[in-house]
């Protein structure tokens, strides 16, 4: 199996996607996850064929894509899931928007664990709820639950925990142990989990996922699961992902949700999605790549900023990386921008304690990574 090949700099110039819309052209953008490959052949077909027929229309039934992700799911994690019990939605943002609003109500409490995705932060605020934030433990740049102020956030009222499964932007892969002990809290207490798992299909080989309602009983009775083949098979534009959902209490929470959470997915975004879910052979190349980039990243410090802080991730294609030791003042990300043309997601947007760190995105050439890390090298 030969990796993917990222798309030289001219090529990429050329998008019209946001990551390449938003800097000036001298700037070299590495914030937002998108990757900087070719697409899986069977998805572009689908959508070439779709495109030249006119077929444009509104998204109806596709029981296509339960089965195509539920086959996958069996085969990746051994994970059992009735097609039935998928339900699609624009995105992962409004999948976890919506479940949430049929459990929780304004002012509520909803816990994050900090470094954490920045968008969890804005699907609170739609909520009109409250961020509780019990940041995770850390042994130098690994992030763990930390299960005992978890415990109390919800001994004290929390009415959700939007859980990032696996997470970003730290990269951490949670445990089997950590996730059933999650869920016999969440019991105890009352709360409803909401487990993030975009990131899932790209965990490399020496760890382990673990899908949280595949944990226990007790996880599929408190939680749910939304996930979507969007960062795993390059296909965000395109706004499909799938509410999972493994309890009476849940499944017909998701049925009653608003006809509008169906309908505003894509038709082009479904149909992809289907077809990705069977394009394992694309998404093992790419994990070839990304595997590949993570340990290039760690070269390339090690040989131009050896002070610079890096944990190679467990999972997807972001690299958490401390910038304490370069001194570049209170926001980092925007001196690189403004002096090394680069650009990165501030650390502070994750985590307010984590003003120093910045998040790259590696999912391109290591043509393009070194270049990167020798423009923060030049500063």
């Amino acid at each position: 199996m030969e990796p993917l090949k990222g798309l030289p700099l001219v090529d990429l110039k050329k998008r019209l996607s946001t990551k390449w819309r938003d800097f000036p052209a001298e700037v070299l953008p590495l914030p937002v996850m998108e990757m900087d490959f070719e697409i899986t052949e069977p998805i572009r077909a689908q959508l070439i064929s779709m495109i030249s027929t006119s077929d444009t229309g509104y998204l109806g039934s596709i029981p296509e894509l339960g089965i195509n992700l539920s086959e996958f799911m069996k085969k990746r994690w051994n994970w059992d899931v009735d097609p039935s019990h998928v339900f699609p939605a624009t995105d992962v943002g409004v999948g976890m928007v919506e479940m949430a609003r049929m459990v929780v109500k304004p002012g509520d409490q909803i816990i994050v664990d900090t470094p954490v995705y920045h968008n969890m932060f804005n699907w609170i605020a739609e909520l009109k709820c409250q961020v509780v934030d019990v940041p995770m433990k850390q042994d130098g740049l690994h992030y763990t639950l930390n299960l005992p102020a978890i415990e109390e956030a919800y001994k004290a009222g929390a009415k959700a925990h939007f859980l990032c499964n696996p997470q970003n932007p730290t990269g951490t892969v949670h445990s089997r142990e950590e996730l059933s002990a999650l869920a016999e809290l969440a019991k105890k207490y009352g709360v409803s989990i909401f487990s993030d798992e975009i990131h899932a299909p790209l965990t490399y080989t020496e760890n382990e996922f673990i899908p949280f309602l595949n944990v226990s009983e007790t996880a599929r009775e408190v939680g749910l699961t939304v996930t979507s083949a969007s960062k795993a098979w390059n296909i965000a534009g395109l706004k499909c992902a799938t509410i999972i959902v493994q309890s009476e209490k849940w499944i017909e929470t998701a049925k009653a949700t608003p006809p509008a959470v169906h309908w505003r997915a894509s038709l082009f975004g479904a149909h992809a999605a289907a077809i990705a879910y069977k394009s394992a052979d694309w998404l093992d190349a790419c994990l070839l790549t990304l595997d590949h980039n993570r340990k290039f990243i760690a070269q390339e410090l090690a040989s131009k900023l050896p002070e610079v802080g890096y944990r190679i991730p467990d999972t997807s294609y972001v690299a958490w990386l401390d910038l304490t030791a370069l001194n570049l003042g209170e926001n980092p990300a925007q001196i690189l921008l403004e002096n090394a043309k680069v650009a990165f997601n501030p650390g502070v947007t994750f985590s307010p304690t984590h003003s120093q760190f910045i998040r790259l995105n590696f999912a391109t050439s290591t043509e393009i990574i070194s270049e990167a890390i020798a423009r923060i090298a030049s500063l």
